[in-house]
């Protein structure tokens, strides 16, 4: 039953980054790729009715954690306090940024609000990644689980850690490549003329910054813990997502090239899940790795909450997931095709 929990959250994340992750780097692009008010409207349309839905998946997600891993969330929240108020912040700013741009036609006030939506999508991206880079670190846990560490210490990984050092920072700007990329394809696929090619460049030579930032995170956490790939020597099945990741990639250059955007961002969107999922399998059945010899990192054993209640969550979860993604799979439908660039606002 806990491995299920733990299958079930990392497919909840999965899918936060893979759906809001495409507006995330919409959102990052905004400024750089629109080239006036008309093509910036235009690519807040093409986000407009996904984007809050989207989000819904980081809510969703936390929620199981909650649910399932309560030692987990309690940790993660009480050491991640910071960052986390952060990141809530720069939600709200985004979501603010989308919504009142449009209630004046001053161009101070556009410029705001459209500056506040580019930069809240663009350090989120950067947090997210930061935090996914603490946990394939490590943290400095205590004997009961929890940790406290500061924003900005020694820069080190191995000790009196920070927040913020040389890796998680690496992890935090592959991050931002990897959703700027998938922005990219999701704008490419979303509009029309000039507009599109510019998007289409930027995905074309953002992915390989990406996988250079990839390769990059692989060699050092190799270098750092020679253990953390041992999953594949146990589970050797395992070792078909490796290739996945790969091929999706490859998939990315070719459909780019032939120019055909949405098997493209179907490649990129598979990409993300896909590498999200390797790093999940590599830490399992660790959640969060210590640092420490003294004191044990906590498993998907030692946090899950009591069996009957996984058991009896677990139906109500297969039901609730079943909507969602038949409301998402309707969502997308009704919207499905390029967006028209237009002077009035709205979806």
């Amino acid at each position: 039953m806990e491995t299920i929990w733990f299958i079930n959250v990392t497919f909840m994340f999965g899918m936060y980054i893979v759906l809001d992750g495409f507006d995330l780097g919409a959102g990052i692009l905004h400024l750089f790729l629109a080239r006036s008010d008309a093509e910036r409207r235009t690519i807040l349309r093409t986000i407009g009715p996904f984007w809050d839905g989207n989000e819904v998946w980081l809510l969703a997600a936390g929620g199981t954690l909650y649910f399932a891993f309560p030692l987990v969330y309690a940790s993660l929240f009480s050491g991640f306090y910071i960052p986390l108020m952060l990141v809530l912040w720069l939600l709200m700013f985004r979501a603010l940024g989308i919504e009142l741009r449009h209630q004046s036609t001053k161009q101070a006030w556009i410029a705001f609000w459209d500056t506040a939506f580019c930069i809240a999508s663009l350090l989120i991206t950067f947090l997210l990644g930061v935090a996914f880079g603490n946990i394939l670190r490590g943290l400095p846990l205590t004997e009961n689980g929890y940790f406290q560490i500061p924003l900005i210490s020694s820069f080190s990984v191995h000790s009196n850690v920070g927040i913020l050092d040389w890796f998680t920072i690496l992890c935090g700007l592959f991050s931002v490549a990897a959703l700027t990329s998938h922005g990219a394809q999701y704008i490419a696929v979303k509009t029309v003329n000039s507009l599109r090619q510019r998007a289409t460049t930027v995905a074309r030579k953002s992915w390989y910054i990406t996988i250079v930032l990839l390769v990059a995170i692989l060699i050092t956490l190799l270098l750092m813990n020679n253990q953390f790939f041992s999953n594949f020597l146990r589970y050797p099945f395992g070792l078909v997502l490796p290739v996945l990741i790969l091929g999706t990639f490859v998939a990315i250059r070719v459909f780019n090239q032939k120019d055909q955007l949405r098997p493209a961002f179907v490649s990129s969107s598979l990409f993300l899940f896909f590498t999200f999922l390797t790093f999940a399998f590599c830490l399992y059945p660790t959640l969060l790795p210590s640092l420490s010899t003294s004191n044990p990192s906590i498993t998907i054993y030692t946090a899950a909450a009591e069996p009957y209640g996984l058991s009896v969550g677990l139906a109500w979860w297969i039901f609730g997931i079943i909507l969602v993604i038949g409301y998402f799979v309707y969502v997308y439908r009704a919207f499905r095709g390029p967006v028209i660039p237009s002077e009035h606002e709205g979806y």
